[in-house]
C-alpha cells in the first residue's frame, strides 16, 4: 500500500484492514478520504491585502495562501475585509462556526481603527448608542478614544453584531473614514505574540472555552458537539 494510507494517524500495512466510520480518521496521502472527519481550529493574524475566500476571480491573494494543507476544507468564522488585518478563526468545525456567529450569542469583537480627523465625545456617544445605516440601526457599541493626532482619531470599538463592513460604516457615518483597521480580539482569544501574516492552533482549552460561550462575557459547561461544516456554505460566505 506503499503508506499512503493512513487510520488515525498510523499507516496501514495490510489490506483489508476495518475501520469504524464513525470513529476513525481515514487518509490518504495526508488529505482525509473517509470516516470522520478531523477537526482543525486555526486562529490566523491575517495581513491586510488578503481576502477571505478560497479562490479569487481577480488572482488577489487569499488567507489560504497562508496556511498550510490540512487535508480539510477550512470554513472562516466570520470574515475579514481585503483591506482589514487582524484575528481571523477557520475551522471545519461547522456547529462551533454556526454557534459562534449566531446573533443570539452576542459574541464580542474587537476593532482598532484609525479614522480621518478629530472625533469629538458626541461623535463617540453616537457609536455607542447606535448609528443608523442603510440596513438599518446599529446595536450600541462599546467605544473609547485611544488617541489623537493632528487629523486622525485611533479608537477601540467592540461590537457583538456581524454587519458587513460595519466598523468602517459606521465610522464613516459619524464623518470619519477609516484608514486603517485591525481587528484585535474575538471574544477571549487576541492576536498578542502572533506575527502578520502568522497562523497557530488553539489549544484544547480555547476550543472548550468557545464552545462553552453563552452570551456577552458569560460561559457556560455546555460545549457543543463537532461536526462538519454546513453545507452549501462556501468559504468567505459568512458577514464578519
Amino acid at each position: 500500500m506503499d503508506g499512503r494510507v493512513s487510520v488515525n494517524g498510523k499507516i496501514v500495512t495490510e489490506l483489508g484492514t476495518k475501520i469504524d466510520a464513525e470513529k476513525d480518521i481515514v487518509k490518504f496521502d495526508g488529505k482525509t478520504v473517509g470516516g470522520r472527519q478531523e477537526l482543525v481550529y486555526i486562529l490566523l493574524n491575517k495581513p491586510a491585502g488578503y481576502i477571505v475566500s478560497a479562490h479569487d476571480e481577480r488572482g488577489r491573494r487569499t488567507v489560504l495562501d497562508l496556511l498550510p494543507d490540512f487535508g480539510v476544507r477550512l470554513y472562516p468564522v466570520g470574515r475579514l475585509d481585503y483591506a482589514t488585518s487582524g484575528l481571523l478563526i477557520l475551522t471545519n468545525d461547522g456547529e462551533l462556526t454556526n454557534m459562534l456567529l449566531h446573533p443570539s450569542r452576542e459574541v464580542t469583537k474587537t476593532y482598532r481603527a484609525e479614522a480621518e480627523g478629530i472625533v469629538s465625545q458626541n461623535e463617540l456617544k453616537k457609536l455607542r448608542e447606535g448609528v443608523p445605516l442603510d440596513d438599518g440601526m446599529t446595536a450600541p457599541a462599546k467605544a473609547r478614544i485611544v488617541r489623537t493626532n493632528k487629523d486622525s482619531t485611533t479608537l477601540e470599538i467592540v461590537l457583538h453584531e456581524g454587519r458587513n463592513r460595519q466598523v468602517r460604516r459606521m465610522l464613516e457615518a459619524i464623518g470619519h473614514p477609516v484608514t486603517h483597521l485591525k481587528r484585535s480580539g474575538f471574544a477571549f482569544l487576541d492576536v498578542k505574540g502572533l506575527d502578520v501574516g502568522k497562523w497557530r492552533e488553539l489549544s484544547t482549552e480555547e476550543i472548550v472555552r468557545l464552545k462553552s460561550i453563552n452570551n456577552v462575557g458569560a460561559t457556560s459547561g455546555r460545549p457543543g458537539g463537532p461536526t462538519g461544516a454546513p453545507p452549501g456554505v462556501l468559504l468567505g460566505g459568512w458577514p464578519g
